[in-house]
């Protein structure tokens, strides 16, 4: 009888469940059985690894094999297991020895020629096995770079079966031939889903190459200096306005502002995007705040995260650590778009199915944006709106209350005029700029909150506001009278609370005075205060 053992991983939604991988020969009529709650991918591997085993020179065992894959009770699918299915194959065969391999993690699939092939997920599952404590990891070569993000693990990348087996033998590695130059890479088909490029609004907006800077928004003081503050405290925003008016400019240019991640966020948002299949090829890093942009058709699975068997990454979490822009908003479903209360507020979604409970992490910045009907030209002057009061108030109530509560930024974005486009006004200041202004209030703010566990103004609770950081003396008079009148709950006025902190922080002052406090109600309230819609314009 032969034995032997080798680890892989097991995804559940972007966290890494360890398996180990064994292999147990047997006397007996030629057979290969594999357990352990596998998939109809991890089940045809049994096809893909004799093949590719054949092909790579190695001889496969006329026995009875069973291959078991272990903890039995946590579902497992994909085909990121078959190199570790193929060595513990030829463990058992004594083709190599068995004691090498029981410490080592491998993920890849194989060709049935013996390449081994990349699979979506690398960077989570590397980070399990080293939680686990596992120092020795085999990854595809093109993967091996998002896996070496990984400290204190050793990554072996190879590009075939054969390969492999050299190295784990202590035999000559075999060279294998390299691809024409110029030819698409097959191998890299492995990473990506169809359909998530640059036109889906999951990538690309947020670089610098794409020329998108907030001086081509012409005028729009108000939606400007929101755009600002949503960026420096990371506050959700609602930009209201005719068509035409810039509203999805301003939205696809407020990733540009927002600060590098850190190394931790840079991290988190790789994993979920390798998970999703979503990393660009070359880059296996994502260190820039990510934008997505669904369509108002997107069903609530597509968006909160879903499908069959595990749930899988939805926006809100290719969205995570970023920006989340939901044009046309009221057109959306409304049990869609209630359906974002949860994260908003919690900072991860949880999504019950019968194969498991997974939770997401959703930590995103929302901006809605929507015309004032559905015509569009309610609030022009001049211009003939040709709705009933009753669809207008239809139209708009598509906007939930519990959800517009959570909008800490609520702004008219005005029609662009004639003048304005002409270039006669004072041009706006450019997306370096503004970035090198929120990159400051983000380090005053992280300085303040340090040792809290919080990093930005929009995380902190209104009673750590109230009582830790309190605001000038008299500063919440207006806000606080606004509460009692009904226009605000309480929510909304810690809310109010948080805006004015990062306005400060915006100003450079040590805390929020009277002037800012106005200026957070008449973004959040879009009733004028008397205060200019420009940061440290009033002092």
């Amino acid at each position: 009888m032969g034995f032997a053992r080798t680890c892989s991983v097991a995804l559940v939604g972007v966290e890494g469940v360890v398996v180990e991988v064994q292999a147990d020969l047997e006397p007996g009529v030629a057979a290969f059985t594999l357990v352990g709650l596998p998939d109809k991918s991890l089940t045809e591997s049994r096809d893909r690894v004799r093949a590719a085993v054949v092909n790579s020179g190695g001889e496969w065992p006329q026995k009875k094999l069973t291959v078991g894959l272990s903890p039995a009770s946590v579902p497992k699918g994909g085909s990121g297991f078959d190199l570790a299915v193929a060595c513990a194959v030829l463990g058992a065969a004594e083709r190599i020895d068995p004691r090498v391999l029981s410490d080592i993690v491998m993920l890849g699939e194989l060709g049935l020629d013996g390449r081994v092939r990349p699979v979506r997920g690398v960077l989570p599952a590397v980070l399990a096995a080293a939680d686990a404590g596992y120092e020795q990891v085999v990854v595809p070569e093109c993967t091996a770079a998002e896996a070496s993000l990984v400290p204190g693990v050793s990554v072996l990348g190879v590009r075939s079966l054969r390969q492999l087996i050299a190295v784990l033998t202590d035999e000559p590695v075999p060279e294998e031939e390299p691809d024409e130059p110029g030819r698409p890479d097959p191998m890299l088909a492995g990473l990506c889903v169809p359909g998530t490029g640059v036109g889906t609004g999951l990538a690309g907006a947020v670089d610098d190459a794409y020329g998108l800077d907030l001086a081509d928004v012409v005028g729009q003081l108000s939606a400007r200096t929101a755009v600002e503050v949503a960026a420096a405290g990371a506050h959700h925003l609602f930009l209201q306005g005719p068509p035409g008016a810039g509203k999805t400019m301003l939205a696809e240019r407020l990733p540009t502002v927002l600060p590098r991640l850190t190394r931790e966020e840079s991290l988190e948002v790789t994993a979920v995007h390798s998970v999703a299949g979503m990393l660009p090829p070359g880059k296996p890093l994502v260190d820039i705040a990510p934008y997505c942009a669904p369509h108002h058709s997107a069903t609530m699975q597509s968006l909160v995260g879903g499908g069959k068997g595990i749930a899988r990454p939805g926006a809100v979490s290719l969205a995570h650590r970023g920006v989340l822009f939901l044009d046309e908003a009221p057109e959306f479903s409304s049990q869609t778009l209630d359906s974002l209360r949860q994260p908003l507020e919690s900072g991860h979604v949880v999504i019950a199915r019968s194969a498991g409970v997974v939770r997401l992490p959703a930590k995103f910045l929302m901006v809605l944006a929507a015309n004032p009907c559905p015509c569009g030209r309610h609030t022009l002057l001049g211009e003939g709106c040709e709705c009933p009061a009753s669809v207008i108030r239809r139209y708009q109530a598509r906007l939930s209350g519990p959800l517009l509560d959570r909008v800490d930024l609520k702004v008219e974005v005005e029609p662009v005029t004639r003048s304005e486009l002409a270039g006669y006004g004072t041009p706006g200041e450019s997306t370096r700029t503004v970035a090198d202004r929120v990159r400051a209030a983000r380090e005053r703010a992280a300085a303040r909150l340090s040792g809290t566990g919080w990093r930005t103004n929009s995380e902190v609770p209104g009673h750590a506001l109230r009582t830790r950081w309190p605001a000038s003396p008299g500063a919440l008079d207006a806000a606080e009278l606004d509460l009692e009148r009904g226009f605000l709950t309480a929510r909304g006025l810690d809310r109010v609370l948080r805006v004015a902190w990062t306005v400060a922080d915006l100003a450079g002052r040590d805390r929020p005075s009277t002037q800012d406090v106005a200026l957070a109600l008449q973004l959040r309230t879009g009733i004028s205060r008397g205060v200019p819609m420009a940061i440290g314009a009033a002092t």
